[in-house]
């Protein structure tokens, strides 16, 4: 066979042991691919709106193994890191070969391990595929890893996983475990003190801990200084002044706050790693540490509960479900911002709210507080005494119970009920029993997030604004339909609780505020609010029982000042009158609105003296729009009216409503939109009459 056959022959067997050696590799490769650990592998965690950790939770063998990218860390480390480790590592295809050179000559030359030529592509194969014993086969494998990892991620992919996976003692892996266990902080902004000392501990990083050999640790993050100053990285003058900073020598807890909510999200989605949570991580951390002071002075097994929220966008910015979720004797695991109770007195602003937009009571009217009987019904005053004659004003900063009974008779528990499904909050009343007076003294149930949620529309000057979850990246926006009263009457509302004095020993702070207190002492209740926030809080036994001596302006007024000042939110001034909001003397009043109160036979009496009945609501020439229920139906349309003799005969255009009633209010479904006539006549035959024109 003539030379240049015999050449072309080997030529082309070259090539076909060559692509049979590629195919060969390919089909190892295929057939036994690295380890690479996939997202399940690392911690969940409860982020706040910053992106911060809330609370972090173990992995199943115990870890602390929390994703980082190098975008988590600072960018310094990361020279740092590369510099000390692996100063080829965007040069080599996963192994170093003139790195494996040098150790093998140091081996040689020394008769022992000096520096092993490890790249970052073969440290994060060992990491991925641990192996107890350090042998030639074993670095062997490794850089066979190291290989196929190079050849299915990219160079940052593969330095994302030794940020995660970075072994530094005990059960942290990872650098942000690490920064947060010794340092107390994020990794993204490191002193190049600490950031040397990180790169330093996943060499040996049990007899580096800095928790249990801060002097090895100490020396061994004086080395990888006096390496970077080597390498013209650092100037002496740096070098210097990071060595003399302490190592830490105590390993802190991670992040544990939010606990209700961070259970709530893995319950909720448990095969994700990371939630995002609206929650801001500095006003929770002060929310619970005001909570875990409150707890020290409350009786055994009473706890509490705290929510704030950005009444503006409808973000919960913080929540606290229990006063320690560890502590059992407080049954700390329950999260009581969605337990319904008892809310005490904290529903009469919005019994006065709707009196104020009827047009029945303005600030300066006066209203009896004394015993009253209303059809068998007979509510008495906290402290079991009456003050006579009051303002309206007066009687809602003085939280007194007849007064606002008497309005809520005359306004309607089923309107107030209406009104406060328009916020997104549905009161639970008891089984099988219709809308009563006694809501007006906590006769119903309530969470503490659906509170919050009513009071943040007295914030938005009557605009409900439906709360999140806690657990989202987006709040809602504000509830479409009608508002929960007027801006007017949310105002006076408004007014009237700013004017409310701080509970003894707390500041001043410039916020509206209610408290309540259930039947019982079952439940000691503050809702606060002002121009942006609005705060509840909850004190009281989880499982119900009295906890006597509770009160809310006792017990909870001034966990909520306390909480207030510390949010670092609070401040925001409370928004000022609308169009036609005032206050207006006593004395120039109208007649009709000087006073409102019951005489002894239950009838509404008057300072005017005139005896005919007159309907105050609606007014005459109102345009009133039709609200619908849950079930798309019109809405009732309350109407009322002052003076006259009792039974009463409501008529809609001419048409009777139902039987004759003793009561000054009643319920009319219109039939259809344009303008209609009610009129109503009393037992005297004398009649009152208003047009209205409907929506």
């Amino acid at each position: 066979m003539p030379g240049w056959k015999k050449i072309s022959a080997a030529a082309g067997l070259a090539v076909l042991m060559t692509a049979g050696a590629l195919w060969g590799l390919d089909a190892l490769d295929a057939a036994y691919p690295p380890p690479i650990a996939a997202d399940d592998a690392v911690s969940a965690g409860l982020l706040d709106a910053d992106g911060q950790l809330l609370r972090a939770f173990a992995t199943p063998e115990g870890r602390w193994r929390l994703k980082t990218t190098s975008t988590d860390v600072d960018p310094r480390f990361v020279e740092m890191l590369i510099a000390y480790e692996d100063r080829r590592y965007y040069d080599h295809p996963g192994v170093d070969v003139v790195a494996l050179a040098r150790a093998a000559l140091q081996f040689v030359s020394n008769g022992r391990i000096v520096s092993g030529g490890s790249t970052l592509s073969m440290q994060v194969a060992r990491l991925m595929e641990p192996r107890r014993e350090r042998s030639f086969s074993a670095k062997f494998l490794q850089i066979l890893r190291a290989l196929q990892i190079e050849r299915r991620l990219s160079k940052q992919q593969i330095l994302d996983l030794y940020l995660t996976h970075a072994p530094y003692g005990g059960n942290l892996e990872g650098v942000r475990a690490a920064s947060l266990a010794y340092f107390g902080k994020e990794p993204k902004r490191l002193t190049v003190a600490e950031a040397a000392l990180l790169v330093a501990l996943p060499q040996l990083p049990e007899l580096r801990r800095p928790d249990r050999n801060p002097a090895a640790a100490q020396a061994a993050r004086q080395r990888v200084l006096e390496r970077m100053q080597a390498y013209g990285m650092m100037e002496a003058r740096e070098v210097a002044r990071a060595n003399l900073a302490p190592v830490p020598q105590e390993r802190l807890a991670l992040p544990a706050l939010a606990a209700h909510l961070a259970e709530a999200a893995r319950r909720d989605d448990p095969q994700a790693r990371i939630h995002h949570s609206t929650l801001r991580k500095s006003v929770q951390a002060e929310l619970e540490a005001v909570a875990g002071q409150a707890a020290v002075d409350l009786p055994a097994r009473t706890s509490l509960a705290m929510l704030m929220a950005d009444a503006t966008t409808g973000e919960i910015v913080a929540e606290v479900g229990s006063a320690d979720y560890f502590d059992a004797a407080r049954s700390g695991w329950i999260d009581m911002t969605r337990a319904e109770r008892s809310p005490g007195s904290t529903l009469k602003p919005f019994i006065y709210g709707l009196a104020f937009e009827q047009g029945l009571i303005a600030q300066e009217t006066i209203i009896e507080d004394r015993p009253a009987d209303f059809f068998g019904y007979r509510p008495r005053n906290f402290d079991m005494t009456y003050q006579g004659d009051v303002s309206i004003r007066q009687a809602l900063q003085l939280s007194l119970n007849v007064p606002a009974v008497r309005l809520l008779d005359a306004v309607g528990a089923a309107e107030l009920l209406s009104r406060l499904r328009r916020t997104g909050v549905r009161l639970a009343l008891p089984t099988g029993e219709a809308p009563g007076l006694a809501i007006a003294l906590g006769g119903a149930g309530v969470t503490l997030k659906d509170l919050v949620q009513a009071y943040a529309a007295l914030a938005n000057r009557g605009s409900p604004i439906r709360l999140g979850d806690g657990v989202r990246d987006t709040a809602e926006t504000i509830i479409d339909g009608a508002p929960l009263m007027e801006p007017v009457a949310a105002w006076n509302v408004t007014d009237i609780l700013r004017g409310v004095l701080p509970p003894l020993g707390s500041r001043p702070l410039g916020i509206a505020y209610k408290t309540g207190t259930s039947y019982g002492y079952r439940d000691a209740w503050s809702v606060g609010y002002d121009g942006r926030y609005v705060l509840g809080v909850w004190v009281g036994r989880p499982d119900n029982a009295a906890v006597p001596g509770i009160t809310g302006y006792g017990s909870a007024a001034p966990i909520l000042f306390q909480a207030f000042a510390k949010s670092g939110v609070g401040g925001t001034p409370l928004p000022s009158p609308p169009p036609g909001a005032e206050r207006i003397a006593q004395a120039d009043l109208p007649p009709a609105l000087r006073r409102y109160s019951m005489g002894a036979n239950g009838l509404l009496a008057t300072s005017s003296r005139e005896k005919a009945p007159r309907i105050v609501y609606p007014p005459e020439g109102a345009h009133v729009e039709l609200g619908a229920g849950p079930d798309g139906k019109p809405l009732p349309l309350v109407v009322k009216l002052q003076a006259g003799r009792a039974p009463f005969r409501w008529l809609a255009n001419g048409v009777p409503l139902g039987d004759r009633s003793r009561r000054r209010t009643a319920e009319w479904t219109p039939e259809g939109v344009g303008f209609s006539t009610l009129t109503v006549i009393d037992a005297a035959g004398r009649a009152a009459s208003v047009g209205v024109f409907l929506h």
